[in-house]
């Protein structure tokens, strides 16, 4: 199965919404564990468990993993294996963006069957330009995972890239019509990143046709009601992401705001 088929399963049966999984310290505190690698697994692997059999995406952020070396990296591992092992989708938040044999490295990392931290899908960043990435795409295709593009994020000071103007068209722009051309030859496996968390998105993607990740619900003061206004016409593509509302409370309320964003 492709990389949309499956995601197109998981959110039909579970739900579209993925839930992030950001242990930072804020979030090791507020579950009443020490800002260390033993609190670190608590915490990631204690959210798939809450949430595994329910939800149908997560999005582990490599970076608050790899402040803990070598430990760190080993409980991502194993957070992405019970990810696959809830029958939940993963998407590997890590954004990377190089040229060359470098790029080629950081997909085998992440897209290769039985690579350690194989994932589902994971994010990258445009910004050496969008033909570093086609070699990616290719590899994801072949193994049937995803990629997901930065192209208008949900940080306020992305505009000032994101929403230049080159020939009358923003980066953000020239980033979703080069996917769009793309995804046609790669079933539609190619993803962007738009926020959830602008009023003007500075970009149109009603011409795109690849899942977009939306993230910033909750914290960052977007809500799933915002979404249709956001979005329109692919609204049935967008998959929000929410983080700290879910996760941020400790495991008391876990699946309690997670209902409360899919309206349950």
């Amino acid at each position: 199965m492709t990389y949309r088929s499956r995601l197109a399963a998981a959110v039909e049966s579970r739900g579209g919404l993925c839930v992030g999984i950001d242990p930072m310290p804020s979030v090791l505190a507020a579950w009443g564990v020490q800002d260390d690698v033993a609190g670190l697994e608590r915490v990631s692997r204690g959210i798939v468990e809450g949430l595994g059999e329910h939800a149908a995406v997560f999005k582990p952020q490599s970076a608050f993993f790899e402040p803990f070396g070598a430990a760190g990296i080993a409980v991502l591992e194993r957070v992405l294996d019970d990810i696959g092992q809830a029958g939940a989708l993963s998407i590997l938040d890590v954004k990377r963006g190089d040229i060359g044999s470098s790029m080629d490295g950081y997909a085998r990392a992440y897209l290769t069957d039985g690579a350690p931290l194989a994932a589902d899908a994971i994010t990258v960043n445009p910004y050496l330009g969008v033909g570093t990435l086609e070699s990616t795409f290719a590899l994801a295709k072949a193994e049937g995972r995803g990629v997901y593009v930065l192209a208008r994020t949900s940080n306020p000071g992305g505009a000032a890239i994101q929403g230049a103007v080159v020939d009358g068209v923003s980066v953000a722009q020239h980033v979703l019509d080069e996917l769009t051309v793309l995804n046609a030859s790669h079933d539609d496996l190619i993803g962007v990143v738009l926020g959830a968390t602008h009023d003007d998105l500075g970009c149109d993607p009603s011409h795109f046709n690849g899942s977009i990740l939306a993230p910033g619900i909750g914290v960052q003061g977007a809500s799933m009601s915002d979404l249709e206004r956001i979005f329109a016409k692919v609204l049935p593509n967008v998959l929000p992401n929410a983080s700290r509302f879910v996760i941020g409370s400790g495991p008391e309320e876990l699946f309690s705001r997670f209902n409360e964003l899919l309206g349950r």
